[in-house]
């Protein structure tokens, strides 16, 4: 990143005190979460498992909890990066109107941010898709081990969102719980899969937002998903400036008046010094100290 970067986005960020930002799964790369997409913006691995598979395959709910039961420590594990303190930085100043996520890892809040609208949910919490009752997902997942001894303790790398390469292709003697409450309904993540609908209230709460900020950042996100581009779109219709931080292409590049294509953390954290130095030749003020 550059010297220039940096100053450019803090310029954009000093001109702009009523933030609307909207984040993606590279804010969380550096906190050893994978993200989805390449810097062509196409998938680095089979696209996620989507709401109608989940639902309806048996097998398929299987192999989802098998894998998740590997691979959700590292998201459970996981700590906000420095592009989370930034941002967390930032609502303290007062210049942050919204802050809207397409992760699921709940790392915002954990870094600070209150302003927080989770617009595909957080993953550590599970809903019986039949009665609605919820639990923390540890003590699914912790159940789920009890009853499936064999697939604890297995190595595999790990995924976006909790996700496990595991080495299996029979997934058939993995054995499901069944919801306490009603006792047959379906567990699934309180989140949005891929095919499935943000909840009303939650996009409607963002466009409100939105129309209350004077600018848009976007960090870490392709923005190819409609879930989270069709707040770019509604910004450039709103006439509203964007900026953006992300690794290689979006959707919306078209739109963005400013873009910085290096790590959010990097980026974020030179900006807010280069908000806090003044510059070259500029004299800053002092109390006059107090008389004797």
């Amino acid at each position: 990143m550059s010297d220039s970067s940096a100053s450019s986005l803090a310029t954009f960020l000093s001109r702009h005190s009523r933030l609307f930002v909207l984040t993606g799964a590279g804010m969380s790369t550096d906190s050893g979460i994978p993200d989805y997409r390449d810097q062509q913006g196409a998938w680095k691995r089979s696209p996620p498992m989507t709401h109608q598979t989940f639902m309806h395959s048996d097998i398929a709910r299987r192999r989802y909890w098998a894998r998740s039961l590997v691979g959700f420590q590292a998201l459970s594990e996981a700590r906000p990066g420095r592009a989370h303190r930034a941002l967390a930085t930032l609502e303290r100043g007062g210049r942050i109107e919204q802050l809207v996520t397409q992760n699921v890892d709940g790392l915002h809040q954990r870094a600070g941010s209150r302003r927080v609208i989770d617009l595909h949910g957080q993953a550590d919490v599970v809903r019986c898709m039949h009665c609605g009752a919820t639990q923390m997902r540890h003590a699914v997942h912790a159940a789920l081990a009890r009853i499936n001894p064999h697939w604890t303790g297995q190595e595999a790398s790990v995924g976006p969102d909790g996700d496990a390469d595991l080495a299996h292709d029979d997934f058939g003697d993995f054995s499901l719980l069944s919801c306490a409450r009603c006792g047959d309904g379906i567990f699934k993540p309180d989140v949005v899969f891929f095919g499935d609908s943000v909840p009303r209230s939650r996009v409607d709460a963002a466009f409100a937002a939105l129309e209350g900020a004077d600018a848009m950042l976007v960090v870490g996100s392709s923005l190819m998903v409609y879930s989270g581009y069709r707040f770019a779109r509604r910004a450039a219709e709103l006439g509203k400036p964007m900026a953006c931080i992300n690794m290689g292409r979006t959707r919306a590049d078209a739109l963005f008046s400013l873009k910085v294509e290096a790590s959010a953390g990097e980026t974020l954290d030179a900006a807010l010094r280069t908000m806090a130095t003044p510059p070259a030749g500029e004299v800053v003020s002092q109390a006059p100290a107090a008389r004797t």
